[in-house]
């Protein structure tokens, strides 16, 4: 797996490999905590524990327990893009349709899959539910910046306005999905007209 970049938050950054280990063993620490605690009980404290390292390594990268989140957003933005540029590869150039499937697909199995992603996915939702506008346009921004070589386009304003409203209405909706259906899995049928709806939207700009 390639290098991912410094979250914005860190106080300092690693310059040896063994902070580095540390700084992932942290991160990791607070998404589990995430998951089992909540944010609310969550304390840098408890993260040490977990992580295994003195509670001043944890002061030494973060200030609070809301930088750490910020950095695991951040992570998770990072690990994201670099699942969809695998997933461009296998994909032949210009074929929007799977490339769109692929970005859906890959969303749906971190919020299945990575620990404290329900909480933080890709922009920090503390206090729990509040979805501010931020973290969907550095989405958007990110995939539009990803899919337009792959689809021979410009990544222009209206290329970008066109995926931040795709982006807004998936997240919307997955989002339905998840409080409707089974817990940490989503309503399979909401998930199917989400698809459905992006195909249907983008195909005026991108066929």
């Amino acid at each position: 797996m390639k290098p991912v970049p410094l979250p914005a938050s860190l106080r300092r950054a690693p310059v040896q490999r063994r902070s580095a280990e540390r700084l992932t063993r942290i991160l990791d620490a607070c998404a589990e905590l995430l998951d089992e605690v909540g944010y609310d009980d969550l304390s840098t404290r408890a993260v040490a524990d977990r992580a295994g390292v003195p509670i001043g390594s944890v002061y030494r990268f973060f200030s609070n327990k809301r930088a750490m989140a910020d950095a695991l957003a951040q992570r998770n933005l990072e690990n994201y893009a670099e699942r969809i540029t695998e997933r461009l590869a296998a994909i032949p150039a210009g074929d929007w349709r799977p490339a769109m499937d692929a970005v859906l697909d890959e969303y749906l199995a971190m919020k299945r899959t990575a620990p404290g992603f329900s909480l933080v996915d890709f922009g920090n939702q503390i206090p729990v539910g509040t979805r501010g506008a931020e973290p969907n346009h550095r989405v958007a921004d990110r995939l539009t910046d990803l899919l337009a070589a792959h689809l021979g386009r410009d990544p222009d304003e209206a290329l970008r306005r066109t995926f931040l409203v795709a982006v807004e209405s998936a997240d919307a909706l997955v989002q339905l999905a998840f409080r409707l259906g089974p817990p940490g899995h989503g309503d399979e049928r909401i998930i199917e007209e989400t698809r459905e709806l992006l195909r249907g939207y983008l195909a005026r700009t991108l066929d």
